[in-house]
């Protein structure tokens, strides 16, 4: 099968941590990776972020990622790239007519309304949206940056596209709340590499004070902040918190005057960005891993720390709550509840044997749902379906269009 992702602002190829960057970059790697392993051939549509970037990046057998240049070839935040979003239709139209794809799976709604306009009706679109705009407004108020309009567009590539792929149950009700049709939604959860994502191997260095890890963008709403005023509360512990933008970033700054006023900045680390390979050897070296975002679409970092076999505190939001199960492989939390975060935190560290029964229970649940060989599996069964359909209504019209003609002679 030829399949053509599109990612408009999220590459394979970005460093992960920055304001755009972060579980749909992953996202689109790992499936794309494993679609590649079992046979399928996979073109990754981005746009050109940078100058110097080659039209096409061999990222591994079977994956190409293509760059389009649609407005300047610079780093600019997803919120900006509306404007742009017809030349990067263009190119597609102009690819597509050449070298048509089996299948189009898009990835965020701006990705959606390139793939459909770009396709127009010729081969299937899929849609993932990783994050609704109605979601996101209900919990940012005032500070959601989204372009205007992005709430009706979601539902406009939702009814037209052939399938939705939703990462998670609670995303399926946000749809079906919208208006979007039901009978066209299938969950397929996000998927963790468990050959890198192991509880053996090689482990960051560490004191000998219990540690709590973060990993993930700075921006406000994944509630790094609330764990840094949670840590008041743990006066034995430290924080290492990985992600951001690196030196310069205003997130990093807000997040170590928070400390400051919380009077912890001596046991708050911010790392930084960690290259992918190295994000295993900081999950297993955590007593801990915390996730308290303020709402989360699905959340690849528990699902890591599964992985490793470490226990995960996390905000009850979400797809968190398909993943993380409560008092058996973590323990979830109420969102944007520091007091609530320390005493989970407190009971947690408090109890190395409860901790060790959760890393365990939750290496096992990834095994069992969340590898990206399953999850390619079902993506794979969609494509198929969705192409099947395709096949059967052309039929059915085919045999309209005989009965038509017969009856007119």
């Amino acid at each position: 099968m030829r399949i053509a992702m599109v990612s408009e602002h999220a590459s394979p190829l970005a460093a992960l941590g920055g304001a755009d960057a972060g579980g749909q970059n992953v996202h689109v790697l790992e499936l794309s990776s494993a679609l590649a392993d079992a046979g399928h051939e996979v073109t990754v549509w981005t746009r050109r972020y940078a100058a110097n970037l080659p039209d096409g990046v061999p990222l591994r057998p079977g994956v190409v990622v293509r760059h389009v240049t649609a407005g300047p070839a610079e780093v600019l935040p997803k919120d900006h790239l509306v404007p742009h979003l017809p030349a990067f239709t263009r190119e597609l139209e102009t690819a597509w007519a050449q070298d048509r794809p089996d299948v189009v799976h898009a990835h965020f709604w701006m990705s959606g309304m390139v793939a459909l306009a770009a396709a127009a009706g010729r081969m299937p679109v899929v849609q993932t949206f990783h994050t609704l705009g109605a979601v996101k407004r209900r919990h940012q108020g005032s500070h959601d940056t989204s372009p205007e309009g992005r709430v009706r567009a979601e539902l406009a590539v939702a009814r037209q596209a052939d399938r939705v792929l939703a990462t998670c149950t609670d995303e399926v009700f946000e749809l079906a709340r919208m208006g979007a049709p039901r009978r066209r939604m299938t969950v397929v959860p996000c998927g963790v590499d468990t050959s890198a994502f192991t509880p053996q191997g090689p482990v960051a260095e560490r004191g000998g004070r219990p540690r709590l890890v973060s990993i993930g963008r700075l921006v406000r709403r994944k509630g790094v902040d609330e764990v840094i005023e949670a840590l008041r509360r743990l006066p034995s512990a430290e924080l290492v918190v990985a992600g951001g933008a690196g030196d310069g970033d205003p997130d990093a700054a807000r997040l170590r005057e928070c400390a400051s006023r919380a009077g912890v900045e001596d046991r708050v680390h911010l790392i930084g960005p960690v290259a992918r390979p190295d994000v295993p050897a900081l999950l297993r070296s955590a007593d801990a891993v915390v996730c308290v975002p303020w709402y989360e679409p699905f959340g690849i970092v528990p699902l890591q720390a599964m992985s490793c076999g470490r226990p995960v505190v996390a905000s009850a939001v979400g797809g968190i709550q398909d993943t993380v199960v409560d008092e058996v492989t973590g323990l979830l939390v109420p969102p944007r509840r520091p007091d609530a975060l320390a005493a989970a935190l407190r009971d947690l560290l408090g109890s190395p044997t409860r901790a060790a029964a959760f890393g365990i229970a939750g290496r096992d649940r990834v095994l069992a749902r969340y590898g990206w060989e399953r999850v390619a599996v079902a993506t794979q069964a969609v494509y198929e379906d969705v192409i099947d359909a395709r096949g059967a209504r052309r039929a059915d019209d085919a045999d309209t269009e005989v009965e038509t003609a017969g009856a007119a002679q």
